[in-house]
């Protein structure tokens, strides 16, 4: 087997590591850079502090601020006049997941030009685009180091799987002192992400040796500090673990691929709005039970990862203590249910057939263990709503 490997040209990983983002921009020969943000990092001040780094370094940076949580194809509008206006060479996605989409997007269109629809799975997206370095503030997405954006599209609600090497940033900048802040809740979510991520990278059948590494690793580390942070988020040295753990799964998943989580949790977010790594919990237990009779021995692993195993445990014994270890920890995490999180009942039957197209569609379920039907993927949606 042959793997084709991308990452981030540039990585600076480490505490302060932030003060270096103007001379990694200046190091690519670039010059006016559209810093991408949202309004809160806007409200408190980390944004201008990173636009005077910018201009400290000598370069002529703009500020776009109207990210919203889950970007839309509407959402993109206002930022693409701001990146022409400012004739930006580059894009800096300040925030969580969101901006850091919202950044590549925006690279790819004030380039090419058409509609995002025009760019989603299952095309494949080269280029030409602008140059996006990343800054997460989130242990979660691992998007400043994947070559994948989601956009969901205001037409139809359908949130849209859009990848390629157009899509990945030339550089990541990962300070695990920007999180220090973060809530309960987003720990929570985040961290789930970025598990998830790690566990379908590990278990899809893309993976590879390179990515099967960094998932293993990136689990272990999960396992270790993102119950300690959840509780304590003035732990440094647990944020500083679960920050590289997300980036590290992020590398892995973009080399290898997600699969049934997040296909289905996709169309959950566009019609329910529940932040990401929020869906992506509610469905992680379910969807890992369904899957794990036709890859035994790789979920084992993942258990052993967890330290929900030992080596002792035969493959199927081990595998069966990885379910109910993610049961356990979206009860410490106090992950809700569906119903639990407030959304309506027959709302959520009435939508579970387009939400299971939408799933199939994008393209993730076909890289797991077990193919699903679209029944199939509705039982599950059923399976977890209460």
């Amino acid at each position: 087997m042959v793997a084709s490997l991308s990452l981030p040209r540039i990585l600076r990983v480490g505490g302060g590591a932030v003060g270096a983002l103007g001379d990694v921009v200046a190091g690519l020969g670039l010059r006016r850079p559209l810093l991408v943000t949202d309004a809160f990092l806007s409200g408190t001040g980390a944004a201008e502090r990173l636009m005077a780094t910018l201009r400290d370094a000598g370069l002529q940076p703009c500020l776009f601020a109207g990210t919203v949580p889950d970007p839309t194809t509407d959402s993109l509008g206002a930022g693409l006049t701001v990146l022409r206006e400012h004739g930006a060479d580059s894009v800096i996605g300040f925030g969580g997941g969101s901006p850091v989409d919202t950044a590549k997007a925006l690279a790819l269109l004030g380039v090419r030009g058409g509609r995002m629809r025009d760019y989603k799975a299952p095309h494949t997206n080269l280029g030409p685009a602008l140059p996006v370095i990343a800054v997460p503030t989130t242990a979660g997405s691992g998007s400043e180091a994947t070559q994948f954006t989601i956009v969901t599209d205001s037409a139809t609600n359908e949130k849209m799987l859009c990848s390629g090497l157009a899509f990945l940033p030339v550089a990541a900048v990962v300070d695990f002192e920007l999180t220090l802040s973060m809530p309960a809740r987003l720990t929570a979510d985040t961290g789930v992400d970025a598990l998830t991520h790690a566990v379908e990278a590990y278990v899809s059948r893309r993976a590879n040796p390179f990515s099967d590494g960094l998932a293993l690793t990136a689990i272990r580390s999960i396992g270790r500090h993102l119950r300690r942070v959840y509780s304590d988020g003035a732990d440094t040295e647990a944020r500083e673990a679960m920050m590289l753990a997300a980036t590290q799964a992020g590398i892995a998943f973009s080399n290898s691929s997600v699969a049934l989580v997040h296909g289905m949790s996709r169309p959950i977010g566009a019609h329910f709005h529940v932040a990401h790594g929020l869906s992506n919990a509610m469905l992680f237990p379910a969807v890992t039970a369904f899957s794990v009779p036709a890859a035994e021995s790789r979920y084992a692993d993942c258990a052993r990862a967890l330290e929900a195993a030992t080596d002792g445990d035969s493959d199927a014994v081990a595998a069966g203590k990885f379910v109910e270890a993610l049961r356990a920890l979206c009860v410490d995490l106090e992950v809700p249910t569906p119903q639990a999180h407030g959304i309506d009942s027959d709302e959520w039957s009435r939508l579970s057939l387009l939400m299971a197209e939408q799933a199939l569609a994008s393209g993730s379920p076909a890289n797991n263990p077990v193919v699903p039907t679209v029944e199939e993927i509705q039982d599950l949606y059923e399976q977890i709503y209460a």
